[in-house]
């Protein structure tokens, strides 16, 4: 079940990038560190390369990401291009890259409305014949900013010409929420428009803010000189924990793996409720790795109060939020990884509280497990959830938004393009019945 990754605009090339450098780097941890014998091992490398890589037959050749590559100037996709074939391990296929001279000046109708139709035709083409080296398509994964131009108005063309092309794959979209102070004067428009996009097209929206991001960098791995490419490692960190092979005694037999469509089928139950977030403990500085001890229970108890308390990060959760004020869980997928995982005891996350009375019990959670050690980690576990606090985030953009555009501010940069005032309202109701949605829950 192969996944064919998107990689749209600067930040969608440099997460891709990273993730493959990830998978790679998994797939190559030496058998002593793995947990596993040589033959189960074996059988995990092989399930990652198919999953996310294309082996060619001619021995001597290197995996190629499973990738189509996007991007309205060249600089991003020839610098990840480079660093892949530098590594001497995998390469993205070749022409499977489509740029131009010019970027959509962050402006989501420039991407949108202009680079996004006339590029439909070739993009479209390379998707088709990355699709056909799988031997069967799991879905597609999808990674772009919220804030630019082309992440967001190329991405969001994209992915709704995807469900016309695709209608029956599994398509995830996973995006980064802009900095709540701001990097761009217009990214609360290119937000929504995005978003009301993505949720019209998308089986489901995976959320990663960079307010977030930048907390886990500098206070749990102590990172002073901070970077995009230190955010996009914790990305890809939480997107391995996810990604990466486990299996469920849920659905025995040749659905037990968690493919894309299986947990996309468990995690977004209803059209109406597609936001999900990742969890994920322990995390940690490479240097404190080596002197740090974990338990089952431990970290357990401390990812189901992350969950309750919203936290970004094992350190610092508010212990004072109870059960009661949590935010209600539609539904919960964690993903348990190294020793010991038949002592685990997941039953809290089962707790009827933590979900609205209608979700059926055998629906709330979905556990999967595998005994290979990752990323050095004895013991890790990953939770991603269905749930309520996107919301809160989502609220405060709307408002940025709204306020600007009451007064027209900026908007003759989008009409311009092709875009009308009521394109902007149709976007705004669309976000603001998501938001009831999940107020109600």
């Amino acid at each position: 079940m192969s996944v064919v990754t998107l990689q749209i605009g600067q930040c969608g090339n440099q997460v891709g990038g990273q993730l493959f450098s990830g998978l790679v780097e998994d797939v190559n941890t030496k058998l002593s560190q793995t947990n596993l014998g040589q033959r189960a091992n074996s059988d995990y490398t092989d399930e990652v390369l198919e999953r996310f890589f294309h082996c060619p037959e001619k021995p001597g050749q290197l995996p190629q990401a499973r990738a189509v590559m996007v991007d309205m100037e060249p600089k991003a996709i020839a610098q990840t291009c480079l660093e892949a074939k530098k590594s001497g391990l995998w390469m993205y296929p070749p022409k499977q890259q489509f740029w131009q001279q010019r970027g959509s000046g962050n402006n989501w109708a420039h991407g949108f409305k202009v680079h996004g139709p006339a590029a439909e035709e070739k993009i479209f083409g390379m998707i088709q014949t990355e699709a056909e080296k799988c031997d069967n398509v799991s879905g597609f994964l999808t990674f772009m900013s919220l804030a630019g131009g082309t992440g967001s108005g190329v991405g969001a063309f994209i992915t709704q010409c995807l469900k016309d092309e695709f209608p029956h794959a599994f398509l995830l979209n996973q995006v980064v929420w802009p900095y709540s102070l701001g990097e761009v004067i217009v990214q609360n428009y290119n937000a929504v428009l995005t978003l009301s996009h993505l949720y019209q097209s998308a089986d489901a929206v995976l959320i990663m803010e960079n307010d977030q991001l930048h907390k886990i960098c500098t206070q749990l791995l102590n990172i002073k000189k901070l970077g995009f490419k230190d955010i996009n490692k914790v990305i890809c960190h939480k997107l391995l924990g996810v990604l990466l092979p486990a299996v469920t005694e849920k659905y025995p037999g040749i659905n037990s793996s968690n493919s894309l469509g299986v947990m996309l089928e468990h995690l977004v139950p209803c059209p109406s409720y597609k936001l999900l977030t990742v969890k994920n403990i322990p995390q940690m500085s490479d240097t404190s790795k080596d002197f740090s001890v974990f338990q089952w229970q431990g970290l357990i108890k401390h990812l189901r109060q992350m969950l309750i308390a919203n936290a970004a990060m094992e350190e610092g959760i508010d212990w004072q939020v109870k059960l009661e004020d949590s935010r209600r869980s539609l539904a919960n997928t964690l993903i348990l990884r190294g020793r010991d995982l038949d002592t685990v005891d997941t039953s809290s996350f089962s707790d009827p509280r933590l979900y609205p009375p209608w979700v059926p019990s055998d629906s709330r959670l979905s556990v999967y497990t595998q005994p290979r050690v990752f990323s050095s980690y004895e013991k890790c576990a990953t939770l991603v959830s269905n749930n309520k606090s996107p919301i809160y985030s989502l609220n405060s953009v709307i408002d940025k938004a709204w306020n600007m555009f009451s007064s027209r501010a900026y908007t003759h940069l989008y009409v311009k393009h092709g875009l009308t005032e009521e394109d902007f309202v149709d976007s705004f109701v669309t976000l603001e019945q998501v938001v009831a949605n999940y107020k109600s829950v």
